[in-house]
Parts: C-alpha cells; sequence; structure tokens
C-alpha cells in the first residue's frame, strides 16, 4: 500500500506540470488573437514613417551648347630656328634665355667682332687704292677718246686705254663687292630676332666657337600657340572654320580658341581628321598651356533646346541616375534618367519624363520608391516649359 502511494506522487506532480505550461501557452495563444483591430493598427504604426518634407521643380527648356569632343596635342604656331650666319667666330655674350619674351629686331647674342672687323678696315683700304689706280685709267682713256678725231692715235691704242678703262670699274666693283661681303659679316656678329615671339629652346653658349648655320636659339613666333585637335572622319565636316573650341588645361582653367584651318586628308590609318585651332596669345611662361602638352577639350558647334531639372534634383545610386517624381497621394516614385551637359545648377535630362511631372527638388537621397512627402514649394513653378521627349545635345 505504502509501495503504491509512492509510485502515484511523482506522476501525479508530473500531471500538474504539464497542466500548468498548457494553460500558460493558452493563455499566451489567446492574448495574441485577443484583438486583431489593435495588432493591425500597431503593423501600420510600424510600416507607417514620418513624411519628409520637400521641394518639388519641373522640368524646363535651356538653350545648351552641342560639343564635339577632341583630343589632341598643342604645339607652336609658327617656331623659327635662330642660328648663326657667322663662321668660326667665338660667341662673346648671349643675352636671353628660355621663356624670354623678345621683339622683332632685337639683339639676342654676339659674337667677337674683332677679326671681322680687321678684314672690313683691310677691304675698305683696298678699294681706296683699286680707285686710286683706276682714275689713271679713266684719265686715259678720256684724252684718248679726244685725239681719236685729230689721228693722234692708232685705234688700236685708242682701244687699249678704253679697255684699261673698263677693266678698272670692274677692279672697283670687285673691290667694293668684297668690302660689302665683310660687312655683312660684320653684322653677322649680331644675333637678331626675326619677329616677336618666346624663346623656346636655347644652345648658345658663351666662348663657343660656332661653325656657319649652327642653330643657337628656338623661338615661337608671335608667341602663339594652336591645338592640333583630332576628330573622327564622321565628326569633321560638321565643323567649321571658326567655330569656337575649349580646351581643359592642367589648372582646371578653360581656355577658348578658335578654329583656323581643317585638314583636307583623313590619317589612313586612324581614320582621324587634324582640326588646327588658335589659342590666346602666351604672355609669358606662365600660362597654363604650353607646347608639347597633350590637351582635351570640346568643339562647339551650334546650342539647341535642352529639357533640364535642378541639379540637386539628380542622385545617384549604384552607378545610375534617378529622379523622385510626384504620384498620387504625395507618394513618389524612382525614375531612372539619363543625364548630359551641366548648365550652371541645371543638369541636361536626355530620358524622357512624364508630361507634367513634378520631381522632388532636393532631398531624394533619403527617400526610396514609394515614400510619402509633403510638398513645401514648387520649384522652378512659373518658368517650367515641360515636354514628354528627350534632346541629346551630342553632335549626331
Amino acid at each position: 500500500m505504502n509501495m503504491l502511494r509512492l509510485k502515484s506522487k511523482p506522476t501525479l506532480i508530473i500531471a500538474l506540470i504539464v497542466l500548468i505550461i498548457g494553460l500558460v501557452g493558452g493563455l499566451f495563444v489567446f492574448s495574441k488573437h485577443d484583438d486583431p483591430k489593435k495588432s493591425t493598427k500597431d503593423e501600420a504604426t510600424k510600416n507607417d514613417k514620418p513624411a519628409l518634407s520637400v521641394d518639388l521643380a519641373k522640368p524646363r527648356m535651356m538653350q545648351v551648347p552641342v560639343t564635339i569632343s577632341a583630343n589632341g596635342n598643342i604645339t607652336a604656331w609658327q617656331e623659327a630656328s635662330i642660328g648663326s650666319e657667322a663662321n668660326g667666330l667665338r660667341l662673346t655674350n648671349v643675352f636671353v634665355n628660355v621663356g624670354d619674351v623678345v621683339h622683332a629686331g632685337q639683339e639676342l647674342a654676339r659674337f667677337a667682332p674683332e677679326t671681322i672687323q680687321a678684314n672690313v678696315a683691310q677691304s675698305e683700304a683696298s678699294l681706296l687704292q683699286t680707285q686710286a689706280n683706276a682714275a689713271q685709267d679713266f684719265a686715259n682713256a678720256e684724252r684718248a677718246k679726244s685725239l681719236d678725231a685729230e689721228g693722234a692715235l692708232s685705234k688700236q691704242d685708242i682701244s687699249l686705254y678704253i679697255t684699261n678703262a673698263k677693266a678698272a670699274k670692274a677692279k672697283i666693283e670687285a673691290a667694293q663687292a668684297v668690302l660689302n661681303a665683310q660687312k655683312l659679316q660684320l653684322k653677322f656678329t649680331k644675333v637678331i630676332a626675326p619677329d616677336d615671339g618666346i624663346i623656346s629652346s636655347r644652345t648658345a653658349s658663351v666662348g663657343a666657337v660656332v661653325i656657319g648655320g649652327t642653330e643657337l636659339f628656338r623661338m615661337i613666333l608671335k608667341s602663339r600657340l594652336e591645338w592640333r585637335a583630332e576628330v573622327t572622319s564622321d565628326e569633321v565636316h560638321k565643323i567649321k572654320i571658326g567655330d569656337i573650341a575649349t580646351i581643359d588645361s592642367i589648372d582646371g582653367t578653360q581656355i577658348k580658341g578658335k578654329v583656323r584651318m581643317i585638314a583636307p586628308t583623313v590619317d589612313a590609318q586612324t581614320r582621324m581628321a587634324l582640326v588646327y585651332i588658335d589659342l590666346p596669345i602666351m604672355q609669358n611662361t606662365n600660362s597654363p598651356i604650353k607646347a608639347g602638352m597633350y590637351a582635351r577639350g570640346s568643339i562647339n558647334l551650334n546650342k539647341s533646346s535642352a529639357l533640364t531639372l535642378p541639379q540637386t534634383a539628380v542622385i545617384m545610386r549604384d552607378g545610375f541616375n534617378y529622379v523622385f517624381a510626384l504620384v498620387a497621394n504625395n507618394k513618389v516614385e524612382q525614375i531612372k534618367v539619363k543625364t548630359g551637359h551641366l548648365i550652371d545648377d541645371q543638369l541636361e535630362i536626355l530620358s524622357p519624363l512624364p508630361a507634367n511631372v513634378q520631381v522632388v527638388a532636393n532631398g531624394g537621397t533619403f527617400l526610396n520608391n514609394g515614400d510619402t512627402v509633403r510638398v513645401v514649394t514648387n520649384t522652378n513653378a512659373k518658368t517650367a516649359d515641360l515636354i514628354s521627349h528627350p534632346l541629346a545635345k551630342t553632335a549626331p
């Protein structure tokens, strides 16, 4: 009897524990489903975000440039080689260096003139001697001509005097030519700038004995540079002489130029054509563009109308551009767009947009597709000009 009571007591305890667990579970389930309206309300409250206050903007039409992108070398418009015409003389002075701005007629360097000066003096003396000797021959010829009518001299003698006078005149002319040549050599002892420009290279060294024809300096004539832009054979026919070009310089500034000439041929290997664009005259070597640089830029063809939005209305996500358009119930729809030129604070939109669309002007970074917003203002509402098709602004 006692054994039976001992065995039944643990069984009773286990049964009570199971009963308690069941009651607790039932109460939990009942409380969960007790008020379905309250559960739905809580879930709605959980998913309902606070509305973000936004400004709206409408697309508007603007004039944007139609351009052709190009690359190419910046070179000297014309480069002059300035050399020595004196032969075997010692260079005594060099007055300019690379980067100096020079003017036509300016002395750049000088050779030792003593040897040439001595030659000039010798040639002058030789000319005087020749003229003195010729004076007697001229006088004899005149007397012979005067005696010809009297018959005092034979025709042969008269002819001889006249011939001697002609020979004396030729000797004077020869001596004068030698003197002129020596004076020219003396002039060559000064190296003179042939035109205005900037010295781009210097090989002249004081003390060097220079052979005639040796290059001493190179000079960019008129301080003018040009951009030799390379464009495709499909684009070159769209460019006209006088079109404005823009170069992006290394310091971020934009340099304006003008198309001066278009190459008459296209490279058979690269299928590229050269467009020669005049650049502003360099005032000094501090110019952001220099000969030898490789530059990128564009050639402006004309202007055309384009659909634009404020730059702040366009956001980038995952490498794509989007805008948020306002739809029904103050919700926004995320729309992917393609963009073009930036004109001041307006960004060209190449993608079609719905008619009468209004987009979030700023704060789109914090929005997602389907979010609810609260409209504060409507930017560009008065000046908006809506269209529903894209306008591409690169050359067709």
